[in-house]
């Protein structure tokens, strides 16, 4: 389909882009209207006290920055012509304060954000909106009421051309657009932005998925999962904001550079309040000094280490063998030693938290001692059985019977003592595997202990067990596929009672422990009802390179489909060889040179090993590079990325240095090759292979199928 440009010849008080622009121009003077008669609301004689007026405030602040008009970001992206004014029932349920669909217009702007006139009516429609949702589904078969759909070009935030799609003739087949191919295509620099104007028909299913279930995406490389639970969430605020602004959102991310580079996408859609964290973050209960062997990780990391603690947690608790004699004015009341044991063994078998059990305990004694003075002929109240729990002779016995338990105490011994750990993890772990966990040097306390990223997980897995983690509304977990069962635990205790979008590529693990099927990581989140959807169509990976990639996939998950591409563009793809290894780091500066003048962002991917000498070549050739996590600029394109970290990562060109050295620098083979399949997968538009050892000989083989759609 042609893409209309502006034609200065052509009659301007006719041209229908002149009149798109008007619309915009239009737009952006209502969205600055709306903005300022938020500014100006007076809350002096509205607020209660000083507590209500903060709030208020802080929401005034927040509701301010949403609205607020960023010049390179398109107020609007696309337009629909109905063939019948929209009817209310494409409204309901869509959340609690819904937009109008627009008083019986057939024509709707979608964009990031509503925009209402002074009258209230619209002028621009949420793109998560009901009204909205035949943008990204309506095709020629079922083209949901629509006449035409429009796409807008922008050009530094200047709306510079349109395209128009006709879906009412059946018997034409769909045809790409240029405008959708192009935005997909752009060059990016800086942090990942909203793909709002390019969703796709089976991402847009997932992203308007219920708040109900739980969703776990398999999305081979560049198919936009991350992107797609990013917009997830953006949809569920709206549909569901009242419920998630008191239960919370969080987003869960691989590491701290990856958060940095998708921050921007929620501000940009208007969602300024969903929090953002790393698996580490989540259970920070004590400082991470220390590593683990990967054997000891993996262990550490199994689900039968909760067996283990849960043991450890309750290994305290004993029978009790003396009576517990309250005295109170003259009186003495006594329970016998086998009633308490009686409480104390239904507590144990109603299987609650080892803290709420313990707080129960002195309340199920008083209750006992009730009954002695009503069979007596007195009449307690509840006053009197809160008087009587806290009567020392009482808490003396709940300290004796159901000692108190801190978590990080508890883990610290049972990685300490062997005798304890044998006890605990008896019929568990082997001997070989308790000898694995346990510290070479025993620490003397909790603060000078040298605790692992894996220990951490165990002190909050303790800490469950003790007092219940608070649930949130709604968790985004990306890059799932390298969390450990225990890992995934963890995070299941943070939305036990809510719901979870899970992003992953079972190909892209790279742990010791990483998930074999997604079958098993729900069981281990809670969530095994889930939905797994898989997502195929590579949008951002070039053709030729997801082909080359995928060379792989036989090695590291056969299981899987293998992605294609529906971009148009091959990709600038190339594999060099360099005869002699003293000449590879000045054969990577001279691609790093040529990748620079190109337009957009340049990553230079090298096994972490490798990151010293490419670094003092960079220096010497005066080439600036960024670490990963530093923003992207016009000024500084180029990244220097460890292999280690480039997971979920995108750069327009990608020069990838030796990559028998990234997969010589893991464990194991398999993890080798998947770690090189993340890095071959990180280019937008080419990448360049430069290697002085011998490819890996997967990459010689065959490829499965040609990589084309």
């Amino acid at each position: 389909m042609p893409a209309h440009v502006p034609d200065p010849i052509a009659d301007r008080a006719t041209d229908p882009l002149d009149r798109e622009r008007a619309h915009l121009a239009s737009s952006r003077a209502a969205l600055r209207a709306m903005r300022a008669d938020v500014e100006s609301l007076d809350i002096k004689d509205v607020a209660a006290n000083w507590v209500n007026a903060k709030v208020l405030q802080q929401q005034i602040e927040q509701r301010i920055t949403a609205l607020a008009d960023l010049a390179d970001t398109p107020l609007f992206f696309g337009r629909l012509d109905y063939l019948h004014a929209p009817g209310a029932e494409r409204a309901e349920g869509a959340r609690e304060e819904r937009p109008s669909a627009g008083g019986g217009s057939t024509i709707l702007y979608i964009g990031r954000r509503h925009v209402h006139d002074a009258e209230g009516d619209p002028m621009v429609i949420d793109w998560r909106a009901p009204v909205s949702q035949p943008f990204y589904r309506a095709s020629k078969k079922d083209p949901m009421d629509v006449a035409t759909r429009r796409r807008f070009g922008y050009t530094g935030g200047e709306l510079t051309a349109y395209e128009d799609e006709d879906l009412t003739d059946a018997s034409s087949a769909d045809r790409a657009s240029r405008l959708l191919q192009s935005e997909i295509e752009r060059p990016r620099v800086g942090p990942m932005r909203d793909i709002v104007a390019t969703i796709q028909p089976e991402q847009d299913e997932i992203v308007r998925a219920g708040i109900g279930g739980t969703v776990c995406v398999q999305g081979a490389p560049g198919t936009g999962k991350t992107a797609v639970g990013l917009h997830r969430v953006a949809y569920l605020l709206y549909a569901h904001r009242e419920r998630l602004a008191r239960t919370g959102t969080l987003v869960i991310g691989p590491n701290r550079s990856f958060l940095h580079y998708i921050e921007q996408v929620l501000p940009a859609l208007g969602e300024l309040n969903v929090a953002q964290a790393t698996v580490d973050d989540l259970v920070a209960h004590v400082e991470v000094r220390g590593t683990d062997s990967a054997e000891a990780a993996r262990i550490k990391g199994d689900a039968r280490m909760a067996e283990v603690l849960r043991r450890a947690v309750h290994s305290g608790v004993t029978m009790p063998v003396e009576p517990v004699v309250v005295v109170r004015g003259s009186r003495r009341w006594r329970v016998p030693a086998y009633e308490l044991e009686e409480i104390v063994r239904e507590l144990l078998d109603r299987d609650i938290r080892y803290g709420a059990a313990r707080e129960a305990l002195p309340q199920r004694i008083a209750h006992a001692v009730l009954v002695r003075m009503e069979q007596a002929g007195e009449a307690p109240d509840d006053r009197v059985q809160d008087a009587v729990a806290r009567n020392a002779a009482v808490k003396a016995a709940v300290k004796a019977v159901w000692p108190p338990v801190d978590p990080a105490k508890l883990v610290l011994r049972l990685l300490s003592d062997p005798e304890f750990l044998a006890e605990q993890a008896a019929g568990v772990l082997s001997a070989e595997e308790q000898a694995a966990v346990l510290w070479a040097k025993p620490a003397r306390g909790v603060k000078g202990a040298k605790w692992s990223a894996a220990d951490a997980v165990l002190v909050d897995e303790a800490a469950d067990l003790i007092t219940r983690t608070p649930s949130l509304g709604h968790v985004v977990l990306d890059e799932a596929q390298d969390l450990s069962p225990m890992q995934y635990r963890a995070v299941g205790r943070r939305c036990s009672t809510g719901s979870a979008t899970v992003l992953g590529d079972l190909a892209q693990g790279t742990t010791p422990w990483a998930t074999p099927t997604w079958a098993e990581a729900l069981t281990h989140l809670g969530k095994p009802d889930a939905t797994v959807e898989e997502l195929t169509q590579g949008f951002r990976v070039p053709r030729e390179v997801i082909a080359y990639a995928s060379r792989l996939l036989p090695a590291i998950a056969p299981e899987l489909t293998e992605a294609t591409s529906v971009r148009e563009s091959p990709g600038d793809f190339a594999v060099r060889p360099v005869a002699d290894p003293a000449a590879l780091d000045a054969a990577v500066v001279a691609a790093c040179r040529a990748a620079l003048r190109r337009e957009g962002s340049i990553g230079l991917i090298a096994a972490d090993a490798r990151l010293p000498a490419l670094s003092a070549a960079l220096d010497a050739a005066g080439l600036p590079y960024l670490a990963p996590g530093e923003e992207t600029s016009d000024q500084a394109r180029l990244t220097l990325v460890p292999a280690s970290l480039a997971k979920g990562l995108e750069y327009d060109y990608v020069v990838l240095d030796e990559p028998a050295a990234i997969v010589s620098g893991e464990p194991d083979e398999r993890t080798g090759l998947r770690r090189l399949y993340v890095a071959l997968t990180r280019a937008v538009s080419g990448l360049t292979i430069l290697h002085a050892q011998p490819l890996p000989e997967q990459l010689a083989g065959p490829v499965r199928g040609a990589g084309k759609p």
